[in-house]
C-alpha cells in the first residue's frame, strides 16, 4: 500500500467516523472495489487522461450518486481528478484496516484446497475469536496445492494445518536427519 492510499484511506476513514456513516461507508467502499476488480475497463475508462476530467466526473456522479453515500462520491472523484484513482484499492484497505482496529476486529485469511461451506466457516470463525478474544472477519482463498487441511494467517501468525505444510515439515525433518 502506497503512502498515498494510507493518507486519502486514512482521511475518509476519519470523515465516516465524523459523519456517522463508517458502517455504510465501509461497505459501499468495499462493494465499489469489487465492481472496479470486477470491472477493470472500466476503472482505466475513469482514469484515462485522454477523457476530460469534467467527464469522467460526470460518469462517477452517473454511476454511483443515487447509490452511495455523497461522501463516497465525492472520494472518487477527488481521486479521480488527482489522477489517483488507481489507488483506489489501498484506501480501500487503509479504511478497513482503521475500521477493524477501531470496533476490535482482526482479519484472517483461510485457505484450502476447496471452497469451505458457511457452517465451516461459522465454526472456524467462532474457535478463532475464542482463541484471540476478537471479533474476526474470515477471507476465504482457494489453494489447491495445499492438498487437504487449512493454512490461517492471522495477526501475522501462520497456523498451518495442510497436508503441504505436514509435507514440507517431514522433508525438513529427514533432510536433517540424512545430512
Amino acid at each position: 500500500m502506497t503512502q498515498t492510499a494510507r493518507v486519502y484511506g486514512g482521511s475518509m476513514y476519519d470523515l465516516a467516523v465524523e459523519e456517522k456513516i463508517a458502517d455504510a461507508a465501509l461497505e459501499q467502499l468495499t462493494q465499489i472495489r469489487v465492481l472496479f476488480r470486477e470491472n477493470p475497463d472500466y476503472l482505466s475508462l475513469l482514469s484515462n487522461p485522454a477523457i476530460p476530467k469534467e467527464k469522467r466526473t460526470e460518469m462517477i456522479d452517473e454511476a454511483f450518486a443515487n447509490q452511495a453515500e455523497k461522501y463516497i462520491v465525492n472520494f472518487l472523484k477527488l481521486l479521480c481528478e488527482r489522477g489517483i484513482l488507481r489507488e483506489f484499492a489501498g484506501c480501500c484497505e487503509e479504511f478497513t484496516r482503521r475500521y477493524n482496529a477501531d470496533h476490535g476486529i482482526s482479519e484472517a485469511i483461510v485457505t484450502s484446497a476447496i471452497a469451505l461451506s458457511e457452517v465451516q466457516m461459522n465454526t472456524l470463525r467462532e474457535k478463532l475469536e475464542k482463541m484471540t478474544g476478537k471479533r474476526i472477519s474470515l477471507i476465504q482463498k482457494k489453494d489447491a496445492s495445499v492438498l487437504g487441511g487449512l493454512r490461517v494467517e492471522l495477526e501475522g501468525k501462520l497456523l498451518d494445518g495442510t497436508v503441504q505444510g505436514r509435507l514440507a515439515g517431514i522433508s525438513k525433518k529427514l533432510d536433517e536427519i540424512i545430512v
